[in-house]
């Protein structure tokens, strides 16, 4: 057995690293610099009660990009100088978020142990490469996100750290191969159990999913499928499930081998970056002779996030979230006995709100960010959630998860199938949506991000628009002046939080514009970038008359759109006279 040693290295604070809502996004390069991980890795073990330290076992893995597997290397000899007993590592350190959450709350090693926490590797749905970016982020006990109150703690860590540990002479592990590896260090023994992550989350979803509906439905030479991985790590889980389990083409998958730089493309799986899945499922700007599959989908690099697309039709994330929570009993088995309770970030559309009041189900809208949802799931309130920005779950595990949202949505196809698989036609996916609509009204809905914006201009932008709220009267005569089809603010605030469960209380969450007939207008300064400021401007309207719901999303919310630009003065704070992403 390798004895190994303990180092304490000098070191100094590094400006910035405050975790955002999903951790610590820099540069690569930024994350190279001597100390800069070290740092920010035992500022996070400083911040842990000791017994989630010391004789604990850790995950560390995470989405494959670039610099992963220096990361895992250095985080493991950490945690064998700070005392940790044994780190779980994925195969190739690919693990995806969800997997992670659900390998912490569901694994039990041959020895008897648990996971305490996580070490997740991600900048999720940025670019990776030498030149792009990386990301850090700790995972508790439950699965979930660390809390504010933990990352506060990292954070002034971060600002008076003045020494690391690390084991230094700890070899590396060979993270391709699957076994265990056994050392000994001053603390005792220390293990680094390298295993094959796609067993438990596998495990996990077939007592959530009825696979052989799903199989039939896949089965069915009338219905044709793609998924697209955008090279991340849900194409390790992807041929795993969707070919070996459910029977699948192999040719339906698109980019599923996970790659550092994602293939040099962005994985954010959106009408704009998910190119060549939105070509194929008719969807592009080019024509093709090929029919379009009937269903496809997509997921970002860590695979939390998801698209789903009919042929030829987009479903927004928004309006995702209320249809499987309109169809989860009925269709999925793990829900067979009723919802707890349903839950929406305050930027996403209102469809949610309308399903929970038709079917009288508890209702939450809490601040962007999937740690929120997380207490409300622990406390047993909420069973189904959903973020505009591609992220919907459940109470399976604390994260957002892209493969079960789309297996959620072949349950419903295949539940709404299941006597119709040797019929003319099959119900569609935007069948379902138009039925959806025709019953609960549909939420005309866009999002208009600005990313890279300079930092400083963007905070103007937010302050201007806290500071017309105070005089509605004023806000409503500019809006008339822009156009005079828009209805009149009736409310405006920063969007504030008080948490049901321990009475946190989260403070400028966005700037929110309620009109009378049900029209929203909400902005945001996002946390999940790594180079200046994205704002992000949301627009929605609500149509319950169903004769009115087939319009052109863009052509619906135009009026609101252009007050929306006019009113923020976009160009004049930005400089920008487009977003650079519209979904």
């Amino acid at each position: 057995m390798v004895l190994f040693s303990v180092t304490k290295k000098v070191t100094t604070p590094f400006d910035g690293q405050k975790p955002g809502t999903s951790g610590l996004r820099k540069k690569v390069t930024v994350f190279q610099q001597p100390h800069y991980l070290q740092n920010f890795v035992q500022s996070t073990f400083n911040a842990l009660p000791a017994d989630k330290v010391k004789g604990a076992t850790i995950v560390v893995s995470g989405d494959g990009r670039y610099f992963s597997k220096d990361a895992v290397q250095i985080i493991t000899k950490m945690a064998a100088a700070n005392g940790v007993r044994r780190v779980w590592v994925g195969q190739n350190s690919l693990m995806s978020t969800p997997a992670v959450s659900a390998v912490i709350r569901e694994r039990i090693a041959a020895d008897g142990s648990k996971a305490t926490g996580a070490f997740i590797l991600t900048a999720s749905h940025n670019p990776g490469g030498p030149t792009e970016d990386f990301g850090i982020k700790y995972n508790m006990e439950n699965g979930g996100p660390a809390p504010e109150s933990v990352t506060d703690k990292i954070f002034s860590n971060t600002n008076t750290i003045t020494e690391y540990l690390i084991a230094e002479d700890l070899p590396d592990v060979d993270i391709s191969v699957v076994g265990v590896t056994s050392f000994s260090g001053t603390e005792g023994p220390f293990d680094v159990d390298v295993f094959d992550s796609t067993i438990d989350y596998i495990k996990l979803m077939k007592t959530i999913f009825d696979f052989e509906s799903i199989k039939k439905l896949l089965s069915s030479p009338k219905f044709t499928f793609c998924y697209d991985a955008l090279h991340g790590v849900a194409g390790t889980y992807a041929k795993r499930i969707f070919v070996e389990e459910l029977g699948a083409d192999e040719n339906s998958l698109l980019n599923c081998v996970p790659k550092e730089d994602f293939g040099g493309g962005h994985p954010d799986p959106n009408l704009t970056y998910a190119k060549e899945l939105v070509e194929r499922m008719g969807l592009g700007k080019s024509t093709s002779n090929v029919e379009p599959p009937e269903f496809g989908a997509a997921a970002d690099g860590d695979a939390d996030r998801n698209m789903i697309l009919g042929k030829r039709f987009f479903v927004t994330p928004s309006d995702s979230v209320a249809i499987i929570a309109a169809n989860a009993v009925q269709s999925i088995p793990y829900f067979a006995s009723g919802l707890k309770g349903v839950a929406r970030s305050m930027p996403t559309s209102a469809a949610l709100d309308v399903v929970a009041k038709n079917l009288d189900l508890k209702f939450f809208e809490v601040p962007t960010g999937w740690k929120f949802f997380g207490n409300l799931m622990d406390a047993g309130m909420c069973s189904v959630c959903g973020e505009e920005s591609f992220g919907t779950g459940s109470d399976h595990i604390r994260e957002k998860d892209g493969i079960w949202a789309v297996l959620a949505w072949l349950s419903i196809l295949a539940f709404k199938n299941k006597d119709n698989l040797g019929g003319d036609k099959l119900v569609t996916v935007e069948d379902i949506v138009r039925q959806h609509w025709g019953t609960y009204g549909r939420h005309y809905y866009t999002r208009y991000d600005y990313e890279n914006v300079d930092a400083g201009a963007a905070k103007e932008l937010m302050a201007s628009l806290v500071n017309m709220q105070s005089s509605l009267s004023d806000v409503n005569k500019l809006i008339k002046e822009i156009r005079s089809d828009v209805s009149d603010v009736v409310a405006a605030d920063e969007f504030e939080y008080k948490d049901p469960v321990d009475g946190s209380v989260s403070k400028h969450q966005g700037i929110r514009y309620l009109f009378g007939d049900g029209s929203r207008l909400v902005f945001r300064l996002s946390g999940t970038g790594s180079v200046g400021a994205t704002i992000r401007v949301y627009i929605e309207q609500y149509e319950k008359d169903s004769s009115k719901t087939r319009r052109d999303s863009q052509d619906a919310l135009a009026p609101l759109v252009d007050v929306a630009l006019k009113l923020s003065k976009m160009q004049e704070y930005t400089g920008r006279s487009a977003p650079t992403v519209i979904t």
